[in-house]
């Protein structure tokens, strides 16, 4: 699949000596949903900043679509959009005002009907004449996106999207998102909601401490690094699991009236069967079981936790 944008060992490194990026090198595919995950001062931000062309790197180099994003700047704006992280709490424009002027700055004619399109897209149309100030945050929130597409950009950043909206609205933006994929737009998003990523990404890049731990396709990862848990519910509570069902490593759940089994679906064999032989020879009992597979969240706290 054709990159559009091209990291290439990257680095930023503060003054005071801070390392905030240590050698990162990421490619982006055109047309994807791209989910940057990784914990508070990770770095996630400090990326974004750079390709966007709000901070310079120490070192390294980033294209997107080609163009260098240092000498060649004009292009490589212009085909990007950014909503970032903090909303701004100053403006007095109406919304449709925005994005006219967003619009204007990248040198784009007008195009009330595009404009038009956007907002009803996320459900802003009848919130055009509003001010920013009198909108509440997940409005604000939209209008920042609306702000953002308003000159047709080929790339979309979203930094934390749906930090501080509610569950319902949350799920509307989601699909938003996922319709601007559907468009041609290739979105490249951070969040801490990780059931975002899962709903949406193509692919999950994972950094920690300024390095990027892995990407890979989503539902690879969870594939590959994911694991099943089958729980069985017992038909008397246990005190304590028997020390001959200790290679199983099982774990007692808090009431202890379930036995919980992790095991690796890549694996040759999955162990269950012996397991269950062996809980009969230890005189267990159980009424029933049920299998559960490890989620997204699961998976990148292990990572980071291993990783730090």
């Amino acid at each position: 699949m054709q990159s559009i944008i091209s990291i290439n060992s990257l680095h930023k490194v503060y003054a005071g000596g801070f390392k905030a990026l240590n050698d990162v090198n990421l490619e982006i595919n055109r047309g994807e949903i791209f989910a940057l995950l990784g914990p508070n001062g990770a770095g996630k931000t400090t990326l974004i900043n750079i390709v966007c062309g709000i901070a310079n790197a120490t070192a390294g180099s980033v294209k997107v679509d080609g163009h260098d994003i240092s000498s060649e700047y004009r292009q490589t704006r212009s085909i990007i959009g950014l909503v970032p992280q903090e909303l701004p709490t100053e403006s007095f424009e109406t919304i449709w005002s925005a994005c006219r002027f967003s619009r204007g700055l990248f040198n784009k004619p007008a195009n009330p009907a595009y404009i038009e399109k956007v907002l009803r897209s996320l459900s802003l149309w009848d919130k055009k004449d509003t001010i920013s100030v009198q909108l509440s945050g997940g409005m604000k929130r939209r209008s920042l996106i609306a702000k953002a597409l308003a000159h047709e950009p080929e790339i979309l950043f979203l930094d934390e999207p749906t930090a501080g909206v509610d569950v319902e609205l949350r799920q509307d933006m989601w699909g938003v998102i996922a319709g601007l994929r559907e468009e041609g737009v290739t979105v490249i998003l951070t969040t801490h909601y990780i059931e975002e990523a899962e709903q949406l990404a193509d692919r999950v890049g994972v950094i920690n401490n300024g390095e990027i731990i892995i990407v890979a396709e989503k539902d690879r990862l969870m594939r590959d690094m994911g694991k099943k848990y089958l729980t069985l519910h017992l038909q008397q509570p246990l005190t304590e699991i028997p020390t001959k069902l200790s290679a199983y490593q099982l774990e007692l759940s808090d009431d202890k009236k379930d036995l919980i089994y992790s095991y690796d679906t890549k694996r040759e064999g999955t162990g269950i069967t012996a397991l269950l032989g062996d809980l009969s020879s230890a005189g267990i009992n159980f009424n029933d079981l049920q299998t559960s597979q490890s989620s997204l969240e699961d998976i990148f706290v292990d990572l980071v936790h291993k990783n730090s």
